[in-house]
């Protein structure tokens, strides 16, 4: 039809190629409230599949539609087009075709050249300077220094003023965590999308554009649910809640020295390394871009496509220093750092971590009255980790006690690897739990993962500023 183009057909129905669905459509019937977020607050000014799955956990969503709004559409250092453009290089780095055919589309409605979208060379050389930082946020964070930030705000006519800088590096942060929910909640492509001016929605090699439903982005044969060994899962479910007590009660007879505590975190930093490629995930190698797989597309608007998340701890690299979370924290630093800088995002980005860590319906599976905060934490801190961030005061030998194997391959794969994630690693962890929980456990690890990403970037700010 005119002004309509064909992707491939989703290989399931609904929102989600993971979530049945008539448990996302029982969460949406029930609320209205949904409805008028999604008229207040949503860019597109329809639900799309992202917002139907987050609209779950309502409560969540608002924070969610309020802090993206604000980036995308009110007063802000950067012109509207820049703001779609730079979610485009941000959700190219994972191959999120459902983020860049979304951003595309909004970028032309706001006034963007159609020529950019030809690829980064088409476009000025201020946007294209934040590519390096993009990289390095997307995939090794720890990496920034207060030199890359030099360079962007000290580069003659094509330079970065500071609150530009920041809104840039936020939106930059908040579309690489928001494509691990894309693939880590198996989104859907939307039906039937418009496109605007004749662009081509990006499908690839005809298979659903996230290729989220049939594992066969990669032949990822070691992932059988052998290997997992499958427990009941009811047993499974019965010894969580078992570790989760005892190290409730624990806690309340010792606590274990600092030395002891950082030799945990080292040992959970060194473990998080075999996660993937220690024989249970087929990457012994690390994952570059295949061209069998990222579209041309894609790939235009990506420099440097080979680059990609590589292990905080690489065995015999000791030199990067752990970011200790004390001397840098979100709460004390970041966040009056971000909100001086560019007004207000500071506290709607502040509410969304808060909601998202503090979210409980004090259930777990079947089970009700739990407290679930442990649980919740050990996910948060897990994420935290693999970025080489560590908080003195929590014991990492919880995260061992209470991510079973599977959960962590998972974990790891949508936290830094999202593209890679396939329906049979949602399937093999908590087998008992419900959709909505697993959501939850997807909202965490993007939350994290944005968090890791700014304290990083805002760290290096912070020391050119002094």
């Amino acid at each position: 039809q005119e002004k309509r183009v064909q992707v491939s057909p989703p290989l399931t129905r609904g929102p989600s190629a993971f979530i049945p669905e008539n448990e996302v459509m029982q969460a949406n019937g029930l609320d209205e409230r949904t409805n008028l977020l999604v008229e207040e607050y949503s860019t597109s000014g329809r639900l799309d599949n992202i917002t139907q799955v987050m609209s779950i956990h309502t409560q969540y969503l608002e924070s969610f539609l309020r802090s993206q709004f604000y980036m995308l559409r009110m007063d802000g250092p950067l012109p509207l087009p820049y703001r779609h453009y730079i979610a485009i290089m941000a959700a190219a780095r994972h191959q999120c075709s459902y983020l860049i055919n979304m951003h595309v589309d909004e970028f032309l409605k706001t006034g963007g050249i159609a020529e950019w979208l030809n690829g980064l060379e088409y476009i000025p050389q201020r946007l294209k300077n934040l590519n390096e930082i993009n990289k390095l946020l997307a995939h090794r964070p720890w990496l920034i220094t207060k030199e890359h930030i030099q360079k962007l705000v000290k580069t003659g006519e094509n330079n970065w003023s500071l609150p530009e800088l920041v809104h840039a590096v936020v939106l930059l942060a908040h579309y690489h965590a928001l494509a691990s929910f894309v693939f880590g909640s198996g989104i859907n492509p939307e039906r039937d999308p418009d496109t605007s001016n004749g662009v081509r929605l990006i499908a690839v090699n005809n298979f659903c554009v996230c290729d989220l439903a049939n594992d066969n982005n990669i032949e990822n044969a070691s992932l059988t649910s052998s290997n997992f060994g499958i427990a009941d899962s009811l047993s499974e479910l019965e010894a969580l809640m078992e570790r989760m007590k005892r190290l409730q009660e624990d806690k309340e007879d010792e606590e274990a020295s600092q030395e002891e505590m950082a030799t945990r975190f080292e040992k959970e930093k060194k473990e998080s390394l075999l996660v993937i490629s220690g024989g249970i995930c087929a990457f012994p190698v690390p994952f570059t871009f295949d061209d069998e797989i990222v579209s041309t597309d894609v790939s235009r608007y990506i420099e440097d496509p080979g680059f990609g998340y590589k292990d905080f701890a690489r065995r015999g690299e000791d030199h990067l220093p752990t970011f200790r979370a004390q001397d840098y924290t979100w709460e004390n630093h970041g966040f009056s750092l971000v909100n001086r800088l560019y007004s207000d995002i500071g506290h709607l980005l502040d509410e969304k971590f808060r909601m998202v860590y503090n979210l409980t319906y004090n259930t777990m599976a079947t089970h009700e009255d739990v407290d679930t905060t442990t649980l919740r934490r050990a996910l948060f801190n897990y994420v935290h980790c693999m970025y080489g961030i560590r908080y003195d005061d929590y014991d990492y030998g919880e995260v061992n006690q209470l991510l079973e194997r599977s959960l962590k391959v998972y974990i790891k794969t949508v936290t830094c690897y999202p593209e890679r994630t396939t329906k049979r690693m949602y399937d093999s962890y908590w087998r008992q739990f419900k959709h909505s929980e697993k959501v939850h456990v997807n909202l965490l690890l993007m939350e994290a993962r944005m968090q890791a990403e700014l304290l990083y970037a805002l760290r290096a700010i912070t020391r050119h500023l002094t």
